[in-house]
């Protein structure tokens, strides 16, 4: 798409408007007229990077940016690592001296001849996994290492308060396991996936190693991104099932991971369902603001694993095998979502976007083609009164078109990241329902190739709110600091 026809997309913004809200809601939904609540129109400019001069992105005036571990070319970490692209969901921590440490996953899928970087892989075949990176506040790095390898298709997770980073496999390929939708064959791997991983932020490789082991009672699913919300105890996660339903998931760790700085495993998993509507179709078009009672219905067997002979391929069907936990809580009732991507707690409030959550509803709990028919919604769960709203749906992709990953500003506004095969933005979602621009994507390769339809992913503000950290998705990653007056537009 044109850069002129994706100025006229953006020019006017179509606002949905919120339902009036109160109490558990009150953090997203509603609040004083502010620039937050309230923000004005933002024109985005095209400004060179401060890297290297080149136009990669259009940023609001009085921005600026700069991209660092640009796959393009081969990168080498400090520890020596060739870092391997497809960047992904990433946390921001305070790193020493006033920089900050960024924890940034790889959604690398299928076998590998050999898993990326340092230290022994969780499956010395698979090519994900994250690198630790600390970094000035304007995208200064000043040392970079594997944190976690031998684990598949990394995509988003979340940051802990403990100062951890937990990442998801967004997979659940084994040699257990037959083809995915790739087609390629399970047998080289060694080890099952689907798990989600804690890795310390620290910016110094001793320290800031994943134990490379997974949390098994957290599920064995397409998991996307997590949150902990310390006032219930719970960490919330979410699917991203593509042909079926979602589902959302909350994990009791076994112990306090506040006191024991750490997420355990041996604890218990359950999916969302709405109270009174088995298999609610949350996928389908909801009134702006609609709001469910919801209750939770335990998941038996969260982490199973599929008889096989090694070097050959397993008798399990991958579709078999990525519905299992999901069919567990659909035969008690639990809601069909479609697509859980992008998630972040604030204020006792776990916020998630349904990608292509908005349209029709689906026949069932599958659908070939992809599950949900719509341009994206985001949803809101309050862990204490156990109620679910959908405060934004896009009425179509000319408003908000497929969100992903989000996260939330010192003020409260949500950032949420586009993923389509038109021009990607990241866009912001203030308080009371309106969108409104902060960048655009708009990369061309050395060789010219227009890039622009890449996603963003991963964002996160820097401990300070002063600098948002994006990457820009697909085989040759791509990570930006992007710094300016943020109160100026509402952020």
């Amino acid at each position: 798409m044109s850069t002129d026809r994706s100025v006229e997309r953006r020019t006017v913004l179509t606002t949905a408007a919120a339902a009036a809200a109160a109490g558990p809601f009150a953090g997203l939904v509603a609040g004083p007229a502010s620039a937050a609540t309230n923000p004005r129109q933002v024109s985005l400019h095209p400004v060179p990077d401060a890297r290297d001069g080149v136009v990669r992105l259009h940023v609001p005036e009085g921005f600026r940016y700069r991209s660092f571990h640009d796959t393009e070319s081969t990168v080498t970490l400090t520890d020596g690592t060739v870092l391997p692209g497809r960047h992904d969901g990433m946390g921001a921590f305070p790193g020493p001296d006033g920089t900050v440490i960024l924890v940034r996953n790889h959604e690398v899928n299928n076998p590998v001849a050999q898993a990326f970087g340092t230290g022994t892989p969780y499956d010395s075949r698979a090519g994900g996994g994250t690198t630790t990176i600390q970094v000035t506040p304007h995208g200064e790095v000043v040392r970079s290492f594997t944190s976690l390898n031998g684990t598949m298709m990394n995509c988003s997770g979340g940051e802990m308060p403990w100062g951890s980073w937990i990442t998801c496999e967004e997979t659940i390929n084994g040699p257990d396991v037959g083809p995915d939708f790739t087609g390629t064959s399970n047998v080289p791997l060694t080890k099952p996936h689907g798990f989600i991983y804690e890795v310390p932020a620290s910016a110094f490789p001793g320290d800031g190693q994943s134990s490379r082991r997974p949390i098994r009672s957290a599920g064995r699913f397409a998991h996307e991104a997590v949150s902990y919300d310390e006032r219930s105890g719970y960490l919330y996660l979410t699917e991203d099932d593509f042909a079926f339903a979602s589902g959302f998931y909350r994990y009791k760790p076994p112990s306090d991971p506040t006191v024991v700085g750490r997420i355990e495993d041996g604890g218990t998993l359950e999916m969302l369902k709405v109270v009174g509507t088995d298999n609610a179709h949350l996928e389908a078009h909801q009134e702006q603001g609609a709001t469910y009672r919801t209750e939770w219905v335990p998941i038996a067997d969260p982490a199973p694993e599929f008889p096989y002979t090694p070097g050959q391929v397993a008798p399990t069907s991958n579709n078999d095998a990525l519905t299992h936990v999901a069919r567990q809580g659909w035969a008690q009732g639990a809601a069909y979502f479609s697509r859980l991507e992008g998630q972040v707690a604030d204020s006792g409030v776990v916020y998630f976007t349904s990608t292509q959550g908005g349209g029709p509803a689906e026949q069932g709990n599958a659908n070939p083609a992809g599950f949900g028919r719509g341009s994206g919604q985001v949803w809101a769960y309050h862990t204490a009164s156990g109620k679910l709203r959908c405060v934004f749906q896009s009425s179509g992709p000319m408003e908000l078109d497929l969100p992903d990953n989000i996260t939330t500003s010192n003020r409260g506004t949500l950032v949420v990241c586009e993923d389509n095969v038109n021009d990607n933005y990241v866009r912001g979602l203030s308080k009371n329902g309106k969108l409104w621009n902060i960048a655009l994507n708009r990369l061309r390769s050395s060789t010219g190739v227009d890039r622009s339809n890449d996603e963003f992913a991963g964002s996160t503000f820097s401990p300070d709110g002063k600098t948002l950290f994006v990457n820009i998705q697909s085989s040759r990653g791509m990570t930006f600091a992007i710094w300016g007056p943020w109160h100026k537009i509402g952020v």
